[in-house]
């Protein structure tokens, strides 16, 4: 037991050791910042924790011989290298992610499989929509209740307080708009053979929101972070089948990427 701050050092085990709650410990505190704000500095680490170096040192290379976490070359910003030995950043794993996971994947992929085999693909959207009606159902009340412009940063607020460690800003893409990240996705692992479930989500955010949104990325698919661009207020002029002129061109662009879903 470390004294000073409480954190309990014990064996490396063969499979990751689940997180006592994301922010209980010292060590979760660590991981849960690097799967937030990742990948990420040692000492931007140890200055937003208020940790001296030595003892985020600590953390991270038990977390890192634990495989929470991973360190990487950090990449040279706006195509310039700098001199010298390459800054080291850290990022989590996906043994990292699965101690942030408190779902059952193997029992909720079995069933629904028995579902979509005797019910039918259908059954399977129609479960994943009975799924994000309670999160719209609680979420509505609190997104009506304040101005448009503030509904992206709440709801990025919601879905942390449900575990999806989620932030809000703007977004750098062309246009304008906000971009809102979900850095932990508690049924990842099934909703990557199971795409209705994200399908689900994303329709749930644009009816919340009241403004199309395009889900850019997703950690099901292999990416680090859900990311969705949330549509300038305004910018819904649509054509005939519904999608906005805006979305069109974008879509055009980048040539219909399996990542996006425009709702």
């Amino acid at each position: 037991m470390d004294e000073r701050e409480g954190v309990a050092v014990t064996d490396v085990s063969s499979a990751p050791r689940p997180l006592s709650g994301p922010d209980h410990g010292t060590r979760a505190r660590v991981a849960r910042l690097i799967l937030e704000k990742g990948p990420i500095t040692a000492s931007s680490l140890g200055e937003r924790l208020g940790l001296t170096p030595a003892a985020i040192r600590r953390h991270l290379d038990n977390l890192t011989s634990e495989g929470m976490v991973e360190a990487r070359d950090a990449r040279p910003t706006h195509g310039r290298r700098r001199r010298g030995r390459p800054a080291r950043v850290f990022a989590i794993t996906e043994a990292g992610r699965d101690a942030f996971v408190h779902a059952y994947d193997d029992l909720a992929s079995n069933a629904l499989r028995f579902l979509a085999r005797t019910a039918g693909p259908e059954a399977v959207s129609e479960f994943a929509q009975s799924q994000v009606a309670d999160l719209e159902r609680r979420y509505k009340p609190l997104l009506d209740a304040v101005p448009q412009e503030q509904r992206v940063r709440l709801l990025a607020e919601a879905l942390s307080n449900d575990g999806y460690a989620a932030t809000a800003g703007q977004a750098p893409a062309p246009g304008g708009g906000d971009q809102l990240c979900q850095h932990h996705c508690p049924v990842a692992h099934v909703a990557a053979e199971f795409p209705q479930l994200c399908e689900a989500e994303i329709e749930a955010f644009a009816r919340l929101l009241g403004t199309p949104v395009r889900r850019l990325a997703t950690i099901a698919h292999g990416d680090g972070v859900c990311t969705t661009h949330v549509t300038p207020r305004g910018d819904g002029a649509s054509g005939e089948d519904g999608t906005p002129a805006s979305m069109k061109a974008i879509r055009q662009r980048a040539g219909g990427s399996v990542h996006q879903k425009d709702v």
